[in-house]
């Protein structure tokens, strides 16, 4: 489908939210985008980088600390007749059949029950729902909520339709069937939707489905790439082609998050920087995978996530968490381990455990003062409460908490400090935890 005039555009918008001090916090900052007719523009991006709040700015749901919106060719003040939306999540009322919760849609547009009636099982028709209009939400599966979801978004016949990470409740390869389905109807011209606004975590979809692709960074959310994708569909996974796009996301998303993490260690001295919360199970287990066949210590990103079955949010997370504490360096949309990190892979639990703690101590200055605080208290204990405020000072709330969250799982195997959560409080003494 061939892009036309602009239905959408954002210029220069920034969102900003208030830090329990009263100050502004950007989650986004000078946004400029602009959406066709005919065009599917994917959203990519980690958790936390705004997706999500862009796509509810972009429905109007959402006002903007400052820029602009038009939608149409008129200013966006609100929420915009001809927009529709999927959300992750099913969102249907239990207590309604298919058919009613299709129709339930139709509610503000004030058409006759006929009408009405008719619209919905068209769409119902076509979604691939034929047969289930008396069936209620607990007698669908997964997949088959979603279809509804899909049906009373286009139900209304909407111009733009924003989706939030439609296929991501889903398994594999019910996804797989939905997400195909509804693109044939895209490009077969069965759907009334005049463009499509996808947000996404997960880099195959966005090249299987997307005309363009943006790719936000995080801390605050910015368009860090811009990237067309032009194969026609149905695309191939195995397409070279397709992979050459897959393997320009991964390197622009390696670049950027090495370039935030430097950014960050400069702030402060690497004190609040941000820590992905991953589990010392996954570290071990991905410096493991890379340690041995076919990778030898080495691997690029999109050959690696998917034998492992990993997206973005759960991929990126413990690679940057191994380039933190230098146990791999990410690089071109590849990750390689550092000496350290063979000497990892290759130790026991007790040498593992010695390896991680001289890492942490040199590599990560949020735990280095944690455990200097409490050695120089006579008590050797400290309220969680003294290094929270320290991070909320100049992260969200919840980046605070997840950083917090890894700082805790990582001091606790490294044995550098021992945290009781009933009594929100660190330690030396393991007794005393």
């Amino acid at each position: 489908m061939t892009a036309g005039r602009p239905v959408l555009e954002i210029r220069k918008v920034c969102m900003a939210f208030a830090k329990p001090s009263g100050e502004p916090l950007p989650v986004l900052e000078d946004i400029d985008l602009s959406l066709r007719q005919g065009e599917i523009l994917g959203l990519l991006g980690r958790s936390g980088s705004g997706k999500s709040t862009l796509l509810r700015i972009a429905g109007g749901l959402i006002k903007p600390s400052s820029g602009e919106l038009l939608y149409r060719g008129a200013p966006l003040t609100g929420p915009a007749e001809g927009v529709a939306m999927v959300f992750q999540t099913f969102a249907l009322f239990p207590w309604l059949s298919v058919l009613e919760n299709v129709e339930a849609a139709l509610d503000a547009l004030g058409l006759g029950r006929d009408e009405a009636r008719r619209r919905a099982l068209s769409a119902i028709d076509l979604i691939g729902l034929d047969g289930f209009q008396s069936a209620y939400p607990r007698e669908l599966s997964g997949g088959m909520r979603q279809r509804v979801g899909f049906a009373r978004a286009i139900v209304i016949d909407p111009t733009l339709l924003l989706m939030d990470e439609p296929f991501s409740a889903l398994d594999v390869l019910t996804a797989e069937t939905l997400r195909t389905d509804f693109l044939d109807l895209w490009v077969e011209g069965q759907l009334p939707i005049k463009c499509m606004l996808l947000v996404t975590h997960n880099i195959d979809e966005a090249v299987l489905m997307c005309d363009r692709i943006l790719i936000l960074s995080s801390n605050p959310g910015r368009i860090a790439a811009d990237i067309p994708v032009a194969l026609a569909h149905p695309r191939n996974r195995l397409d070279p082609a397709f992979h050459s796009v897959v393997d320009e996301i991964y390197s622009t998303l390696t670049s950027r998050a090495t370039e935030s993490i430097g950014a960050q260690r400069q702030i402060h001295g690497g004190l609040v920087q941000p820590l992905p919360p991953v589990s010392i199970n996954r570290i071990g287990g991905l410096i493991e995978a890379l340690a041995s066949a076919p990778y030898r210590g080495r691997a690029e990103l999109a050959k690696l996530a998917r034998p492992l079955t990993l997206e973005v949010d759960d991929l990126f997370p413990t690679a940057e968490a191994l380039h933190i504490l230098e146990f791999a360096e990410l690089k071109d949309g590849a990750i390689k381990l550092t000496a350290a990190g063979r000497a990892f892979s290759e130790a026991g639990t007790e040498g593992r455990k010695r390896l991680f703690r001289e890492h942490l101590l040199r590599f990560v200055p949020l735990a280095a003062h944690i455990r200097r605080v409490l050695d120089e208290r006579e008590s050797h204990r400290a309220p969680r409460v003294r290094f929270e405020s320290e991070l909320e000072d100049h992260l969200t709330r919840g980046d605070a908490e997840k950083t917090l969250r890894a700082v805790i799982g990582w001091g606790r195997f490294a044995e550098l400090f021992f945290y009781d959560d009933k009594k929100r409080s660190f330690s030396t003494d393991h007794s005393a935890s």
